[in-house]
């Protein structure tokens, strides 16, 4: 047989295996500049994440849902969905999934009016504000059991644009938003230019958090947080983020 033989069956056979890797699907949200479909490869962490599931020889597909039907389809064995993404460290949620490896982090604060920022030193600070929150988001474990406990007043939107501009009409007095997406969003957010002035970031933050891909329970969640964990280490996602800011 002869080397230029050799070489097309090693090529032919390559193809073929690259052709049935095996797909993987994950729910995600519209949370720019992390993850978003119209965002070059999806946004920073969901090209992180493609490129570590590829390097573990699987492909990735990403569904950018709104957020509550991403997690429902989440947790759904029926949906297709092998779990969602990104994610903060919830120990509630820990109960009915597997959490990744941190997959990135991010600042996570409160949004403020210029003419009325908000001075605290700890959470209990905070308690005679309203803050303005995302429904179904997790924000800090500390933050967000003082408001199952009724300590915080909070008032929830449908997303992280509905407060900023509720911000700004004075509705709210701050709103728990990650810093990078808040500075997205005023930079490319059409509608909230007419009031990205009136707006800053408070300069002591939350938490800074930690990101991470839920896979549901069951038989394929440690097989696939594993591969991603060994994709991680194979590519340098410091420099994929970096490339995508």
């Amino acid at each position: 047989m002869s080397l230029r033989v050799v070489l097309l069956i090693l090529l032919l056979l390559r193809s073929t295996a690259l052709g049935a890797a095996e797909v993987i699907r994950l729910a995600s949200l519209e949370w720019p500049p992390y993850t978003g479909e119209q965002l070059p490869d999806g946004g920073s962490t969901s090209a992180v994440l493609k490129a570590a599931f590829a390097a573990a020889g699987y492909q990735l597909e990403i569904d950018y849902l709104p957020w509550e039907r991403t997690l429902a389809l989440a947790n759904s064995a029926d949906s297709g969905y092998a779990g969602y993404f990104p994610e903060y460290f919830s120990s509630e949620i820990s109960e009915h999934f597997l959490y990744s490896v941190p997959i990135g982090s991010g600042p996570l604060g409160l949004a403020q009016r210029r003419v009325k920022p908000l001075v605290w030193q700890q959470l209990t600070d905070l308690q005679p504000f309203t803050i303005g929150v995302v429904q179904g988001y997790v924000n800090t474990e500390e933050f967000d059991a003082s408001v199952a406990a009724g300590l915080q007043r909070v008032q929830p939107a449908g997303s992280d644009a509905q407060n900023l501009k509720k911000l700004a009409a004075g509705r709210i007095d701050a709103a728990v938003i990650d810093y990078n997406v808040m500075r997205y969003l005023l930079r490319h957010d059409q509608s909230l230019t007419p009031v990205k002035q009136l707006l800053e970031f408070n300069p002591r933050l939350l938490e800074d958090k930690l990101l991470f891909v839920c896979f549901r329970l069951g038989p394929d969640a440690e097989r696939l947080a594993k591969a991603l964990a060994q994709g991680l280490e194979q590519i340098d996602a410091a420099a994929i983020e970096a490339s995508h800011q």
